[in-house]
């Protein structure tokens, strides 16, 4: 591990490398200084967190479990599986609000957030890490990028997707692949810049595009969207179909003048951590 070398008024200097004791093993030929939470907002998902629980890595440093107010012992059961969780309990309701209380919650470095009902797979986590801490500020997981997948999305998820991810990408100059999917992470730096402030599902959106209007340095990797194992999703095509369509609407009217932005400049893995 060498420090980077960065020029200042045409000398070279020296950046200092954050000490080895602040390093965490990842993978035999990947260690990272920043310090990772993981946010899963869950409603009544207690026969699902065992599942999702067992993907998550070893090496994360916080868990934050967002509770909707659930009637069922999904907090116990999370207690159970790992003792250290931090346990939010959600005062407004739906998706958005629940993560917008569990990001606030969070003290590590890097936020990653995913679902509590077996759909997304924890595994995924060190790509969206790894991308991280080699530059980007936000990464999105994608159904459609060469490696990913999934084996819920229905004809009409897939057009209306579809449909919203091209109209986001043609007023913000984007090229997302995947707009609507809820396997995301980011910086906890930029949380000031994404400023949740909507309900439900349209989080993603909205997510996606205030990173894109701030012009943070936005990265795809593939993920593969798996069926609910237990229970019926809250998530209803057509009635959350408009309501991420009146976010984006929200969105430009707010900035008319949108058009593609120049990304963020990507820092040198040596300042986020990497080795």
């Amino acid at each position: 591990m060498s420090p980077d070398i960065v020029k200042h008024n045409t000398k070279p200097s020296l950046r200092a490398m954050p000490p080895i004791e602040r390093f965490t093993p990842i993978t035999p030929h990947m260690a990272i200084s920043p310090t990772v939470s993981v946010v899963v907002p869950a409603m009544n998902e207690a026969e699902n967190l065992p599942h999702v629980f067992a993907t998550l890595p070893q090496w994360i440093d916080e868990i934050v479990l967002v509770d909707g107010n659930s009637v069922d012992d999904t907090v116990a059961v999370a207690k159970r599986l790992r003792p250290n969780v931090r346990i939010v309990n959600q005062t407004g309701k739906g998706k958005g609000n629940a993560l917008a209380a569990g990001f606030a919650a969070c003290t590590g470095d890097i936020i990653v957030m995913i679902d509590a009902d077996g759909s997304t797979d924890g595994r995924e986590i060190i790509q969206f890490v790894g991308a991280l801490v080699t530059g980007a500020d936000f990464v999105k997981g994608s159904r459609y990028a060469s490696g990913g997948g999934s084996d819920d999305l229905t004809f009409n998820r897939k057009l209306g997707n579809k449909v919203l991810t091209g109209l986001v990408n043609r007023i913000y100059g984007t090229s997302y692949s995947d707009l609507c999917y809820g396997y995301n992470a980011f910086w906890a730096r930029h949380l000031d810049v994404l400023n949740l402030d909507c309900d439900g599902f349209e989080v993603e959106t909205l997510m996606n595009i205030r990173a894109a209007k701030a012009g943070l340095k936005v990265h795809e990797v593939p993920s593969h969207e798996r069926n609910r194992i237990h229970g019926e999703s809250n998530l209803h095509a057509v009635r959350d179909g408009l309501r991420v369509l009146r976010t984006i609407i929200r969105e430009w009217r707010s900035d008319p003048t949108a058009t593609a932005l120049e990304p963020a400049a990507a820092t040198p893995a040596a300042d986020q951590g990497a080795a």
